[in-house]
């Protein structure tokens, strides 16, 4: 059984539940993709199983709870311990992460908003707000409003589309694809400049 038809039996089966669950479980472990759960929940929204309203609502709160989880994981790692890891992983130190969150500290605010229309980085971007001690609140509000956004406009494309609700999965598997291939390039390159670097020191 494939993602399609494991989350078409989910939703078949829970409903609203359903469909939270998933894109909760989503929000967690990002190999779910949401331009499949979206667009599904719109779409048997549109066959009169629930509403749409329902659907969004649903879907919002079910990223809401992901993100929540993700930002106690990283409040509970804590910035020493993530430290201590790097200084473990070869062409890491402390030091990247002290910027990393020097970085998140002057912009996580952003960073949590329109993280929430990136893939991958929608699930990781609750893990330095965790760090941070973002106001849990505040947090939130970010999640609220981006989810929110992203998620209304994938559960409409599904219900409008109706039956031709996996058009939107094959766009949005364009697009993530794409996004990851961006994130690749961009980890080699930061890879090779260490590397140079370390080899002129030596």
């Amino acid at each position: 059984m494939g993602i399609d038809e494991w989350a078409v039996a989910i939703m078949e089966s829970l409903g609203l539940f359903g469909a939270g669950l998933l894109v909760a479980i989503e929000s967690i472990f990002p190999p779910i993709p949401s331009e499949i759960i979206l667009p599904l929940a719109g779409f048997t929204a549109s066959q009169g199983s629930f509403t749409i309203v329902g659907a969004i609502l649903a879907t919002t709160l079910g990223s809401i709870v992901g993100a929540v989880a993700l930002y106690y994981l990283g409040q509970g790692l804590g910035a020493q311990r993530l430290r201590r890891w790097a200084e473990k992983v070869p062409l890491m130190s402390a030091d990247d992460v002290d910027k990393a969150m020097v970085w998140f500290h002057r912009h996580g605010k952003t960073a949590v908003f329109t993280g929430r229309f990136v893939p991958i980085v929608r699930s990781l971007v609750s893990i330095p707000a965790g760090v941070d001690r973002m106001p849990l609140p505040i947090f939130i509000l970010l999640t609220t409003l981006g989810s929110g956004l992203w998620n209304s406009l994938f559960v409409i494309l599904g219900f409008v589309l109706g039956e031709n609700w996996t058009a939107v999965e094959q766009f949005m598997g364009t697009y993530s694809r794409g996004i990851l291939v961006i994130a690749i390039i961009a980890v080699l390159a930061v890879v090779v400049v260490r590397i140079r670097k370390r080899r002129r020191a030596g």
